[in-house]
């Protein structure tokens, strides 16, 4: 793990999405997959899951019976016909994947692997294959290829549900935001490192719907420069969260979005908790970063999680 060539790796986020839409104008790299599927079970660990997670929600709302699964647990559904199993993973070789996959290799469920190494163990059992196309990440931590994985799943949303979508447009503007965040950073990156730096750790709020933004975040900043960090939905926040604004110097990222954000700022204005909001504007925050098209859900689906790696990623080198 480097911290630089992690730096590097988040600045070139908005080349490798801008070239993963232009490949999806072109291929849909889900048209194999058979014609009966029943059920959609994804298995994942870390940012695999974080995304499968939210991608699992998704599916449901529309209509589609989706279960996200640890990879880690001992069983889940029974390999049978019309089950579309998606194991996630960026190396392909994460041990607790690989042994889940086995249980569903061989049949009757169909195996289309998800990772960004083709000629990988993962991608040798699975019945089909789809790249994450998201270059190599050279400072070893999950970066690109979470925003890759998120990118996908939408499109394998898009061929479940034959919901028209233009994914590619979609794609192309998330990398705007992301160009966004990066250059403008002289003007909100040093007041977020201020702030969020305090002697308890960083806690990070999102929305069910884009739960994933806050667990990648908490990851960042536990991984790159091993700050104590931890993910709470918007609304769970006030049933086991909201303890720790009376004893600790609570310090959060929220991602806004939820119907449950004013809830949550009631407590933090009470008890004057240090709050960053990612996006849209919220009343009693202490700062807010805002991005091009941050008022797009999706868009702050695939761009918000750059403010957390941004920070992680100096304080790293620091």
């Amino acid at each position: 793990m480097n911290s630089e060539l992690y730096l590097s790796d988040l600045e070139s986020k908005p080349a490798a999405l801008s070239a993963l839409a232009g490949t999806l104008r072109t291929e849909d790299p889900f048209r194999d997959l058979p014609e009966r599927i029943d059920r959609v079970l994804f298995l994942g660990m870390g940012s695999s899951r974080y995304a499968a997670g939210v991608a699992a929600l998704r599916l449901r709302t529309a209509g589609v019976n989706a279960h996200a699964e640890y990879a880690s647990a001992a069983a889940s559904l029974p390999n049978a016909e019309g089950t579309l199993v998606i194991p996630i993973s960026a190396t392909g070789t994460s041990r607790e994947t690989l042994d889940a996959t086995a249980r569903y290799t061989g049949g009757p469920a169909f195996v289309a692997a998800l990772t960004n190494r083709p000629g990988s163990p993962l991608a040798e059992a699975a019945d089909l294959v789809v790249d994450m196309r998201a270059g190599e990440e050279r400072g070893g931590v999950a970066c690109r290829t979470f925003q890759h994985t998120l990118a996908l799943l939408l499109a394998l949303e898009s061929r479940l549900t034959g919901r028209a979508s233009d994914l590619p447009a979609l794609l192309d503007r998330a990398a705007k935001a992301s160009a966004d965040l990066l250059d403008r950073r002289d003007e909100w990156l040093p007041l977020a490192m201020e702030l969020l730096d305090g002697p308890n750790g960083v806690y990070t709020i999102a929305p069910a719907e884009r739960l994933s933004s806050a667990e990648q975040s908490a990851l960042m900043f536990r991984e790159g420069p091993r700050r104590a960090a931890d993910a709470c939905e918007s609304g769970d926040w006030s049933h086991v969260d909201v303890y720790l604004t009376k004893t600790l110097d609570y310090r959060a990222l929220l991602f806004p979005g939820s119907r449950y954000d004013g809830q949550a700022m009631d407590w933090v204005r009470e008890r004057g908790s240090t709050v960053i909001t990612v996006g849209p504007e919220v009343p009693d925050a202490t700062a807010s970063i805002r991005y091009a098209d941050d008022e797009d859900p999706d868009v702050a689906l695939l761009t918000e999680t750059l403010v957390a790696e941004l920070v992680a990623a100096y304080w790293w080198s620091a």
